[in-house]
């Protein structure tokens, strides 16, 4: 495992040259926040050594590299789901590539469900805390001592100073945000009601099938990591709307202008 990560990051280093300031790794229907990038090397999953491929519509599958609000930025369009078949190591594969490049912080995005009866179909939530109920965990089975230590602390898996630049940026910009607790399962059917009302019950604002993974993964790397999701569909156990992956899409798109904004004022004024 740690051969293939030191094998492709060698690889993204030799290309680029340069340690990155952030990662970001998009979610389904969020590639256009890559158009924002001013590209300096584009490479397709396929060319870099170890890579998985996405199968997932709306993830393209390109790793970015360019400059975004005078930032260098490394932009996964595309990311791996353990619903597709991949392992956890898989899955969490790119956030170890980034962390050998340097990388100290890390920016996702998804789509996902709202519990929470506040929100609204394209809302943006920043995600300040998680339950993470996947039935596999990424740090299971032969701790890699290089990386990381045996027993993650996970008092903080959302920076608190992240969270703060990105709601500066919304309120400048007059975009309603909120903060939630996101919800991980493993997919890829979406919930049933009575399993939106067990989200809610336990404290979830949320659900979705990814991000946690590569969070914990980031964690136990020591990585400084900010999550926003858009609410693409709402559910709960008295709610019983048919959903599929083309309305997740639209309302990804719907809610994309918002997502840029905040994204590019947290990369330019963090830190």
């Amino acid at each position: 495992m740690l051969e293939k990560i030191n094998e492709t990051a060698d690889f993204i280093k030799n290309i680029i040259q340069e340690t990155p300031d952030y990662a970001v790794i998009l979610g389904s229907g969020l590639g256009k926040l890559q158009n924002e990038v001013e590209p300096i090397h584009v490479l397709e999953y396929k060319d870099i050594p170890n890579f998985p491929q996405t199968t997932v519509a709306g993830h393209t599958g390109k790793l970015i590299y360019g400059i975004l609000e005078g930032k260098k930025v490394l932009m996964m369009s595309g990311r791996f789901h353990y619903y597709e078949g991949h392992s956890m190591e898989t899955v969490t594969f790119p956030v170890r590539v980034f962390h050998l490049l340097g990388i100290q912080n890390l920016i996702l995005s998804n789509a996902c469900g709202g519990v929470n009866p506040d929100y609204s179909i394209a809302d943006v939530v920043i995600l300040k805390d998680h339950i993470n109920m996947m039935p596999e965990h990424p740090l299971r089975g032969k701790n890699i001592d290089e990386l990381g230590p045996r027993f993650v602390d996970m008092s903080e898996p959302y920076n608190k100073k992240m969270i703060a630049v990105a709601e500066k940026a919304a309120l400048e910009n007059n975009i309603k945000i909120h903060q939630g607790i996101y919800v991980a399962l493993q997919g890829p059917t979406f919930e049933t009601p009575a399993e939106y009302g067990m989200i809610k019950a336990i404290g979830g604002d949320m659900v979705g099938m990814s991000t946690v993974p590569e969070v914990i993964v980031a964690k136990h790397m020591g990585m400084d990591v900010f999550c926003m999701s858009v609410i693409t569909d709402l559910g709960g156990p008295d709610i019983a709307f048919a959903v599929s992956h083309e309305e997740v899409l639209n309302a990804a798109n719907k809610a994309m202008p918002n997502v840029i904004t905040v994204v590019k004022g947290l990369i330019k004024n963090y830190q």
